[in-house]
This record gives structure tokens, C-alpha cells and sequence, in this order.
């Protein structure tokens, strides 16, 4: 991508001016006036204290000013960093990240033509396989390891990231001791709680629950993220027409309302810490009750929401590579493509769910990396057209044209790499070289490529000491919680 030439950078929108104004008011106003439901004692005691109303139903409404200030502190820009301490990520503005989901409960088996459920294996797996792939930014476990107790799913999840991929993780948690021990880790890669405050290495996903409720155990979570410096995605979920309004700008106020009542808590227990905010605005289908990923009401609704985040400077989470198919087929390349595109050009900035299948049910291998070069595709389209007297070239057209071509023409040889995007599995070829090749489609070709990542790519070794350490950290937290 850097080696292309840039321009202008395309834009997409679907809010004027005076609509983000609009959303923006309705959300404070429904802070103020409905409030949230809060089942987190401190946190009550803190926005209590800080000047919000509470009742005694645990109902808290927040004064416009105290939202204000909290949008204040928040930073436009969140760092991330790999395993090995680069800087990989500036999340913020309009740069986009595209990454890998978590916890599905299916992988997507191409040569059976069937889902199967999901093992630790899979998680290392697909770390491995993200590892290997030049667009995809970060990584989530994208299984669900089922053989595990749950005690020590998300921390054995964890583990299988961290051995099998240098890149950051976003990753989940059941409660404060998961990221306890996920903290203590990321500790032992950076060699402190200094230095992993300078460099974060994670960032925990969190959301309330639709409609309008904080529970202990978000709440709980969202704390620890801002005790400890590290960055935190505070995302609800509400699903139009079933946890939340159908009509677009009422999902997307409702949305926004439930995230920035955990942005509230966020800065004030650490004003300045590293927050992200999103909504994921699921649409429910009326005819099939279905939850849809990939509805155009959803995608507009996302992309209000990056909108807003926007208007308000803060870091964003968003969606990308994402299909409501069973498998890997034609509907899923559009609407995981559609989603990207859509990502990119709105300038979302940490994009999720990439090779997600069957509502954010299912997960395919193949679809990953067809998605790799999908995003690599846009990301070309997204650096813009470069306008200067080289680019015009008037006077090159008319040296082409005295010669009857541009092929041999210096100037083609000197833009050639800076200009063409190059496809690793997209056909380019004409019908008797495909035929040649085996005709295969396109699935056929991401199952050649992935097969030849899983057999060849080699992530960089964790280091054994460290590795040592790891062990002992996993043994020391796995299990449930002292009282728990």
C-alpha cells in the first residue's frame, strides 16, 4: 500500500451536517432525561459522586456537562503494538484496520461442504493463518475452544493468540481475573507495567446489554481497562426492532447513548485513557427473525455510527468481510466486499469480523483470505488519485501519441508499480489459460493459498523464557476466581 502514489482520499457519507447535530442532541438528551440502568455498586458511587442523578431503581442520569467533559478527555488517537513492541496500529482520523471476530461456535470445512464446531486448534489456526496475510491488521480468536472448561476458555484463547502471531489482539473475557491474568502476560512480552502502558499489546472488547443496561460484569471490566492504562472497545449491540427502535436514527442514537454511558465511568475512573467507541447496529428480519450482519439498514446504521465518531474525534470500532451465507459463495464475496469498501471509504478504524459466516455464527479460513485480498483491493482505491503535472502527463500523451503507444514510453515504466494493483487469487486470466489452469473458482484458489499458508508460514518464535513465564501465569489464574 505504501508503495502506491495518493491523492485525495475518497470519502463516504450518509449524515449532512445537520443530522450529525440531530443525533448528537438526541443522545444527550436521552442520557439526561431516560438514563441507564447501572448494576455496578462503584461505578454507581463514582458517577454519583461525580454529579449524576440516580434513583433507587439504579436508574443514573447524566448532566449534559458531565458527558461533555468525559468526550473532552477521551484521545483521538489510540496506539497498538505487536507482540514485539512495533508500532502497528494508529487507531484514530480516518485510517483503517481490518481484523479477524472471536468465539465462533462453527468453522466452515470447504472440503466437506459442512460446519463443524470449534476447538482450541482452530484458534491457533487461524492466528497462524492471519499471521500470514498482509491485510489483516490484527487478530481475535475466531473460535470457540469447545473441549475447555469454561473457567479457562478466554485465557487458553489468549495463550494460543500470543504463540501463534506477532500481530496485536483484540481480545475477550469473561470477568476482571481473565484480563487479570491477560494483563500479567502482556507484562512478561514487554518486560513491565511500564512499558506495556507505552506500548499496549491488546484491547479488551466489552459491551452492555441492549436496551439501556450496564451489567457488573461489563461495568467491571471497562474499570480494570482504565486502572491499568489498557485500551478498551466499549460496544453495545442493539438490534433494530428487537433491543432497540427500528428506525435508523433511533438504533443509532440508542447505540450511541448506551456507549458513551461507559465512556462516562471510563474517564472518570482514568480521565485520558484509551477508549474505543462503537455500536454493532444488528438489524433483526421481521420475515425470518434472523439477526442480520449485512442488511443495508445495518450498514447504514454502521455507518452513522463511524460518522459520529468522527464528529466526535474519537477512535472507532467497526465491521468489515462479514456475509449472512453458510459458506464462502458469491453472496458472501459481495457483502464481505460491500462491508470493506464501505469501511474503508467512511474511514472506519478498527474493523472486525473478517471471515465471518451464517450471521456471526460460522467461521471460514477460505473467506480470510479472500477477504485479505479484497481489503488489499480497496486499500488501493482508498490512497485516491494523485493530481500533478507528472500524473496529467500532457506532455506524454502526446509523445504516446506521436508513437502510436505508451507501452515502451518511460513514463509507464517509472508509474507501473506505483499505480497497478496486482491480484494473488482474483482471475485475470483469459478463458484458455483459466481452462489451462484447472478452471478453478475462486474458492478453489483461497483453498490453494491457505493450504500453502498453513504449510509454509511460520510465525516468529516466542521466546522460551517468556514462554516459561507465560505457562506459569496460565496455571496460576486458570480455573475460577478466588470466591467465585
Amino acid at each position: 500500500m505504501t508503495d502506491f502514489q495518493t491523492g485525495f482520499a475518497p470519502r463516504l457519507t450518509f449524515l449532512g451536517a445537520t443530522e450529525r447535530e440531530k443525533i448528537a442532541a438526541a443522545v444527550f438528551r436521552l442520557l439526561e432525561e431516560t438514563g441507564m440502568i447501572l448494576l455496578h455498586d462503584d461505578a454507581l458511587s463514582l458517577l454519583k459522586d461525580a454529579g449524576a442523578a440516580v434513583n433507587g431503581d439504579r436508574v443514573v442520569r447524566l448532566p449534559h456537562a458531565m458527558v461533555e467533559k468525559a468526550l473532552a478527555t477521551v484521545p483521538a488517537n489510540v496506539a497498538l503494538y505487536d507482540r514485539e513492541g512495533r508500532r502497528a496500529m494508529d487507531l484514530g482520523g480516518r485510517r483503517a484496520y481490518f481484523g479477524t471476530g472471536s468465539d465462533l461456535m462453527w468453522a466452515f470445512d470447504a472440503a466437506a461442504g459442512q460446519r463443524r464446531r470449534t476447538c482450541l486448534e482452530d484458534i491457533a489456526t487461524a492466528a497462524r493463518v492471519c499471521d500470514g496475510l498482509a491485510n489483516i491488521d490484527f487478530i481475535m480468536s475466531f473460535a470457540h475452544p469447545h473441549e475447555l472448561p469454561a473457567d479457562r476458555v478466554y485465557l487458553e484463547s489468549f495463550r494460543a493468540m500470543v504463540q501463534n502471531s506477532t500481530k496485536p489482539i483484540v481480545n475477550t473475557a469473561d470477568n476482571r481475573h481473565d484480563l487479570a491474568a491477560m494483563w500479567e502476560i502482556a507484562k512478561i512480552l514487554r518486560g513491565g507495567e511500564g512499558q506495556l502502558r507505552e506500548k499496549p499489546y491488546w484491547i479488551q472488547y466489552d459491551e452492555p446489554i441492549s436496551p439501556l443496561k450496564h451489567p457488573f460484569g461489563s461495568v467491571d471490566k471497562l474499570i480494570f481497562c482504565a486502572q491499568t492504562g489498557s485500551p478498551v472497545i466499549y460496544s453495545p449491540a442493539p438490534i433494530a426492532g428487537s433491543t432497540a427502535p427500528m428506525t435508523i436514527a433511533g438504533h443509532v442514537v440508542q447505540g450511541l447513548a448506551e456507549c458513551f454511558f461507559g465512556l462516562v465511568i471510563h474517564q472518570l475512573t482514568a480521565p485520558g485513557g484509551p477508549f474505543l467507541m462503537g455500536v454493532g447496529p444488528a438489524v433483526m428480519d421481521m420475515a425470518t427473525s434472523q439477526c442480520s450482519y449485512n442488511a443495508p439498514e445495518y450498514l447504514m446504521a454502521y455507518m452513522a455510527m463511524v460518522e459520529m465518531s468522527h464528529y466526535f474525534d474519537i477512535p472507532n470500532w467497526g465491521y468489515a468481510g462479514t456475509s449472512d451465507s453458510q459458506l464462502p459463495d458469491m453472496q458472501a464475496a459481495f457483502e464481505g466486499g460491500l462491508e470493506t469498501f464501505m469501511a474503508a471509504m467512511a474511514g472506519s478504524n478498527l474493523n472486525h469480523d473478517v471471515g465471518y459466516l451464517d450471521f456471526g455464527l460460522t467461521g471460514s479460513l477460505e473467506m480470510i483470505v479472500i477477504m485479505d485480498e479484497i481489503i488489499g483491493q480497496v486499500r488501493r482505491m482508498a490512497c485516491g488519485i494523485p493530481v500533478d503535472d507528472d500524473s496529467l502527463a500532457v506532455p506524454v500523451i502526446g509523445e504516446g501519441a506521436r508513437q502510436g503507444q505508451f507501452l515502451t514510453h518511460a513514463h509507464t515504466l517509472k508509474h507501473l508499480r506505483k499505480v497497478q494493483w496486482r491480484p494473488r487469487l482474483m482471475n485475470r486470466q483469459g478463458h484458455e489459460r483459466w481452462a489451462e489452469q484447472g478452471r478453478q473458482d475462486l474458492l478453489a484458489r483461497a483453498g490453494k493459498r491457505l493450504a500453502q499458508i498453513i504449510e509454509s508460514h511460520r510465525p516468529a518464535a516466542l521466546d522460551s523464557e517468556k514462554a516459561r513465564d507465560i505457562g506459569q501465569v496460565v496455571d496460576r489464574y486458570g480455573g475460577p476466581p478466588a470466591g467465585g
